[in-house]
């Protein structure tokens, strides 16, 4: 039997497993994410506990081990996925939090559920944590954790880290519970973001809007606040593993037979929301293709776009948007046995996603804001020869490490056609002196380093 109490406590809005049904039986398996790979051999190191929903509606199940980790399931009701999971996080943080692309919305009846759901992990973790332990708290969905917890532990170590970009102090001001959210994080020790931006945004609204220090160090209730960027990363070397794959580069080379020999190839892969700004670049595409600075001859745009919140309106609407853009590209420049764009709305296993990497010379990672970005470090990661191009949103975190790549601004359908017809005609010099740069980055900081460096912040 696991221990009673953890050293290490990770709350996250799921599991590191999913249910998959494997031979006619339901089985756990550990999930794909970079987070995942990152934080398992460090809780394999002591005892661990990992909070979260399991994706399965109704009763949670019991705690149970997995691979060396206790996973403890939380239940969410269907009203709570919808007020605290769909409202408040994703209705109301996300769009306000992405520069509000999409206008938040603002309902109080979302709230309550909001705090009581954040209550309810911050119980399970006060329960569940050996005394002066660790407990690391993880996205939007759980801002109000840290007090909540710190309340009920004042003997425990709290960290907490967005994935997502913190807006600027104009953006966050809109938000009624501003104060609460604020005070929420303040009970963390170690606040953690994407970037130094992140970090000096909430140190202001902190200034602003609650009891904190007006100047010095960050120092709420007598107690310092560490306010820091820990940009995320990989894990390279599984990248780099995969790209060195006879097979999978095999599959890379039957990729550009497909799609012509000869042509080369855009990629996106993004998962399917408003905040990526997919159909801006496929409006670039088509004005590039209008120009006839480059053609279907030469020229092929691949997308992947993995499906998100497929019950919302707005996502259903998004959907349309974008396969009605694909169809007219391709409508007006198609040809029989020849597609402008191949647009997959799915995901893809990690080695194919691999070989797309390495099929493709022209890598577009254009969001209209991204907390990181992590598609943009693959792509360069599994760049093994040093060529390829990388087009980057200037509204990323990624651009902040990344400067070697291609910046371009995704509101600007002129410019990024520009910036297209620039990377598809890099010179292979070029391509190498920037993809040489790029992988020196990615591989000198992985997901690895992320999490240690993290760690070390939160032990001191």
């Amino acid at each position: 039997m696991p221990a009673s109490t953890s050293d290490i406590v990770i709350v996250s809005n799921r599991l590191p497993v999913n249910r998959v049904e494997r031979n006619g039986k339901k089985q756990w398996e550990t999930s794909p994410g970079g987070l995942v790979s990152a934080l398992t051999p460090i809780l394999r190191t002591k005892p661990s506990t990992w909070i979260g929903w399991s994706g399965i509606h109704g009763r949670a199940p019991r705690p149970f081990e997995h691979e060396g980790i206790l996973n403890y399931p939380v239940s969410l009701s269907p009203e709570e996925i919808e007020n605290f999971y769909e409202g408040f996080s994703n209705s109301t943080l996300w769009p306000l939090y992405h520069d509000a692309i999409r206008p938040p919305i603002y309902h109080r009846h979302w709230w309550r559920p909001y705090k009581a759901v954040n209550k309810r992990f911050a119980e399970i973790a006060a329960k569940i944590t050996a005394k002066n332990g660790l407990v690391w708290v993880h996205d939007y969905h759980f801002q109000l954790v840290p007090s909540m917890l710190r309340k009920l532990r004042p003997d425990v170590r709290i960290g907490f880290f967005l994935h997502i970009p913190f807006p600027p102090q104009e953006l966050f001001a809109q938000l009624p519970w501003r104060r609460q959210v604020l005070e929420g994080l303040l009970g963390a020790d170690v606040v953690g973001f994407q970037t130094r931006y992140g970090a000096q945004n909430f140190t202001r609204l902190c200034r602003r809007y609650t009891t904190c220090s007006p100047s010095g160090r960050l120092t709420y209730e007598g107690r310092p606040v560490i306010a820091k960027a820990f940009p995320i990363s990989i894990d390279v070397n599984r990248f780099e593993s995969l790209a060195s794959d006879f097979d999978v580069q095999t599959r890379a080379a039957n990729f550009k037979a497909k799609l012509g020999l000869g042509r080369r190839i855009l990629l996106g892969v993004d998962r399917l929301d408003y905040t990526k700004g997919i159909e801006i670049r496929f409006k670039a595409y088509r004005e590039l293709l209008k120009t006839k600075k480059v053609s279907l001859d030469d020229t092929v745009f691949v997308q992947v776009a993995v499906p998100s919140r497929e019950r919302v309106d707005e996502y259903i609407e998004l959907k349309n948007e974008v396969e009605r853009t694909v169809g007219a590209i391709d409508g007006e420049f198609g040809e029989i046995g020849k597609s402008a764009i191949h647009y997959l709305h799915r995901g893809l296993p990690v080695d194919e996603l691999v070989a797309l990497y390495l099929a493709a010379d022209v890598m577009v990672v254009t969001p209209f804001r991204d907390g990181m970005n992590l598609v943009a470090k693959e792509y360069v990661a599994c760049r093994h020869r040093d060529d390829g191009a990388l087009i980057l949103s200037e509204f990323t975190g990624s651009a902040e490490e990344l400067k070697q790549a291609l910046l371009v601004n995704p509101h600007d359908v002129d410019g990024m056609s520009d910036i297209l017809l620039e990377a598809i005609q890099l010179p292979a010099e070029e391509q190498k002196r920037r993809m040489k740069k790029l992988r020196k980055i990615v591989t000198g900081h992985t997901v690895f380093d992320w999490a240690n460096d993290f760690f070390e912040a939160l032990d001191k």
